[in-house]
């Protein structure tokens, strides 16, 4: 018994330097943060930044030029098959039935070739998009990259899309204007 009660002392003992010891190092690195507000981390807004970018005049403009030009070819496709329905549903009922089956096989070979096309320049317009963003991207990841150096961050976030509900601007940095100045001087 008197063993357990030595043991609960000395516990309670080792428990108390710890904790006044974690305390004494939290003050220090409270006081550490006032002094200097070192921050650990950066955030911004990728999407933003990547707005901000002149570059991306440009490549809107080719990706609206490139989707015009699809749609235009979905649109004259889609009228050459109206037409040409029209005409079967005027002529079906003189039609041989032989001439029958080839009109109707040709509307549906028609119909088949447009949906192709258009899940075709659905892909390729994606696949443009995604090229002409590369370059955009890898700019932004190094004007990010040399922010993160330039300020000892450990690591910066995207605050995009409610990614990071909450920040604590105490040990955080808002590194968007930063970013923003890098991406000028490239």
């Amino acid at each position: 018994m008197f063993c357990t009660m030595n043991m609960k002392k000395g516990l309670i003992l080792v428990v108390s330097v710890i904790l006044s010891t974690v305390a004494v190092a939290q003050t220090a690195t409270d006081a550490d943060l006032n002094e200097e507000k070192a921050a650990i981390f950066g955030y911004f807004s990728y999407e933003q930044a990547l707005q901000a970018m002149p570059e991306i005049a440009t490549v809107k403009a080719q990706l609206q030029r490139m989707r015009q030009q699809y749609d235009a070819e979905m649109q004259r496709a889609e009228n050459d098959f109206n037409r040409k329905y029209e005409d079967f549903l005027e002529g079906q009922r003189s039609f041989e039935p032989s001439i029958f089956k080839k009109r109707q096989a040709e509307l549906t070979d028609m119909m088949q070739k447009n949906m192709v096309f258009k899940e075709e320049a659905k892909k390729l317009l994606a696949q443009a998009e995604e090229d002409a963003m590369k370059p955009l991207k890898s700019k932004l990841a190094a004007a990010v990259a040399a922010v993160g150096r330039q300020k000892g961050l450990a690591f910066i976030l995207n605050s995009d899309n409610n990614a990071l509900p909450y920040v604590d601007t105490f040990i955080g940095v808002n590194v968007a204007e930063d970013i923003l100045v890098e991406l000028r001087k490239k």
